[in-house]
C-alpha cells in the first residue's frame, strides 16, 4: 500500500513540476514594476485552465504527503530507537565489561596459499 501511494506521489510531483513550468512568467518579483493593472497585487484576473489543473494536483500531492505520513506512523507504531540498545552483559559487578580487543593475528592479511574465503567472525 505504501509503495502505491508513494509512486502515485512521486507521479503528482513530476505533473505538477510540468504544470507550473508551462505556466507563463509573471515577471518582475511579484508583478510589481509592470505600470499595468494586470499583476499580482491587483485584482484576481480569471483562472486558466493551468491554474485549476496547478491546484488539482497540488491539493492531491498534499493529500498523498499527509497519507504517506500516516502509513509511515503506524508502521512505526510501538518501536523505538531506544529499543535496539542492549546492555552490556555484566559478570555479577555493576560496571559493564571492557570491550575486547581483536587479536593481533586478526589484523594481518591473509597468507599467499590461504585460500579461505574472507568471512568476519563473529566472536
Amino acid at each position: 500500500m505504501e509503495n502505491v501511494v508513494l509512486i502515485i506521489h512521486l507521479l503528482l510531483a513530476l505533473g505538477l513540476i510540468a504544470v507550473v513550468l508551462l505556466q507563463r512568467s509573471e515577471g518582475g518579483g511579484l508583478g510589481m514594476g509592470s505600470g499595468g493593472g494586470g499583476g499580482a497585487m491587483s485584482g484576481r484576473s480569471a483562472a486558466t485552465a493551468l491554474g485549476k489543473v496547478t491546484w488539482v494536483l497540488a491539493i492531491c500531492f498534499i493529500c498523498t504527503s499527509i497519507t504517506l505520513t500516516v502509513l509511515a506512523a503506524q508502521k512505526s507504531a510501538g518501536s523505538s530507537v531506544a529499543d535496539g540498545i542492549v546492555p552490556a552483559a555484566t559478570e555479577g559487578g555493576d560496571e559493564p565489561a571492557a570491550p575486547v580487543a581483536p587479536l593481533g593475528s586478526d589484523l594481518l592479511p591473509p597468507a599467499e596459499g590461504d585460500n579461505a574465503p574472507l568471512v568476519p567472525s563473529a566472536d
